[in-house]
């Protein structure tokens, strides 16, 4: 082991209620929004083909004409009970919102910089409206901080000098200030998000990672931070150098996730974030972006794959430079709620179904112990408070088979008892094809994954002679 002063500081999963409320979640939304929604994508008549939220640097905007924005963020169509409504039909538990982003603009009226929305015309905390609404709405609010800035003066990608190590220095305690100050002020949150930790010169400070976690942790008893924000004393982020997950989840997947059958992801806590179009996480209003739009069958999708190995889902939304979110996105989490609103039970409060292998053709996720919500967000009614959980696997169909036909290879020790579809309830009829393996008609497509509800018992003794396999040697 090597010795380690900013490294991990503890070993295995937290249990604590924060902790098994996030995990029993699995899904929530992100919202990326700030001036870089205003241009969405476009400098002076020039669509840049990048992330919108990229735009300051990838077109070369200087700090004062980004600055002058500000003027132009009015919130004409800012309504945050739109969007926390919009969220809870969805089916999301809870959301993630950027505070300050990569460009430094802050969206609450703090008190370290002018660059905030207390310099806009109307000068409201942005910020605080939003995470009312939607505790309101009872979900659980994480903020988002970039620790990278292009704005401030002090910011540096690399720590090459004294001045550099000095200018340094004074921006990591003008982020402290930042941080504590959120933490004070909005002491309701259940977490902090971090991004921008990837520079040299985060990496160089793995003391001030440390650090930064234990205060907002001492103020906000039970948060819970991600991984990225960490650095240990050798500059390794996520994971320590001794391989030891630094941070309360991983968070290292970002428009990507896990291979379906990689059950080594499921030893910790993770969540994935992804975009609505592939391109962008802020608004970018250009057919560039658009090409890359998902569909709500592919969000879905994506659900069931990162809930099928403990993991959550964090979907991003990009609100409109007037605040109000885009018809699109809109339509889709209405369709992605319709979903939600059967088959939620094989997504919130479920896992991993222990010693059911990755079938191809979709997930398989199995309930877990129902905890309750974090802080003041109102506690959950299970979806079917008739339904006895013990026994029950959901197999979540996302494709079909040529043969038409769904191979179920069950556990050892696991019987099937009965298959019913979630939607309607109706049983479906298998045949067994030896003691471990069922098979039956997949269900007709819908355009939208499917459900099946597989209710399950202990095996008896493996009875009579089952066929040898000339394949494999005997012993």
């Amino acid at each position: 082991m090597i010795p380690l002063r900013y490294g991990a500081d503890g070993t295995g999963r937290r249990e604590d209620p924060t902790m098994r409320a996030f995990r029993a979640d699995r899904f929530g939304q992100f919202v990326h929004w700030g001036l870089y929604a205003l241009p969405a994508g476009t400098w002076k008549g020039r669509t840049i083909e990048f992330a919108a939220e990229f735009l300051m640097q990838s077109a070369g905007v200087s700090r004062e004409e980004w600055g002058a924005l500000a003027a132009d963020f009015t919130l004409d169509g800012f309504d945050p009970a739109a969007w926390a409504r919009t969220a809870k039909r969805m089916g999301a538990r809870y959301v993630t919102v950027t505070t300050k982003h990569h460009d430094g603009f802050c969206l609450w009226p703090t008190v370290h910089t002018d660059f905030s929305v207390a310099a806009t015309p109307s000068g409201r905390d942005v910020l605080g409206e939003i995470l009312d609404a939607y505790r309101a709405e009872g979900l659980a609010t994480h903020l988002y901080y970039s620790v990278l800035d292009w704005h401030h003066p002090d910011w540096r990608s690399a720590v090459d000098s004294d001045s550099d190590r000095e200018a340094f220095e004074r921006y990591l305690r003008f982020a402290t200030d930042q941080l504590l100050e959120l933490a004070e002020r909005y002491p309701q949150v259940r977490g902090f998000w971090f991004d921008g930790t990837w520079d040299a010169s985060v990496k160089a400070n793995g003391r001030w990672t440390h650090e930064i976690e234990r205060l907002l942790k001492e103020r906000i008893p039970g948060a819970i931070v991600n991984s990225r924000l960490r650095a240990d004393d050798h500059g390794a982020r996520h994971f320590d150098s001794n391989g030891a997950l630094m941070g309360d989840y991983e968070s290292g997947y970002e428009r990507r996730l896990p291979a379906p059958w990689d059950l080594s992801v499921t030893a910790h806590d993770w969540e994935a974030c992804a975009t609505l179009t592939q391109a962008s996480w802020g608004f970018h209003d250009s057919d560039w972006a658009e090409r890359g739009r998902k569909t709500p069958a592919q969000i879905v999708e994506q659900l069931a794959q990162t809930v099928s190995l403990g993991g959550n889902l964090l979907l991003n939304f990009g609100p409109r430079g007037d605040g109000s979110l885009a018809p699109v996105e809109v339509a889709l989490a209405e369709e992605v709620g319709a979903w939600m609103a059967v088959n939620g039970p094989a997504v919130h409060d479920s896992g991993p179904a222990a010693g059911w292998d990755y079938p191809g053709w979709g997930f398989y996720t199995a309930p877990l112990e129902h905890t309750a919500p974090f802080g003041d967000a109102a506690p959950q009614e299970p979806e079917t408070p008739d339904e006895d959980p013990t026994g029950i696997v959901h197999a979540i169909v996302v494709r079909i088979p040529v043969s038409g036909l769904l191979t179920l290879a069950l556990p050892a020790g696991v019987a099937l008892r009965a298959v019913r579809a979630r939607a309607d309830g109706t049983e479906l009829p298998f045949t067994p094809l030896d003691a471990h393996t069922v098979q039956l008609a997949a269900p007709a497509p819908t355009g939208m994954p499917t459900v099946l509800v597989l209710e399950t018992g202990s095996a008896g003794p493996a009875d009579g002679l089952s066929e040898p396999n000339p394949d494999v040697a005997l012993v």
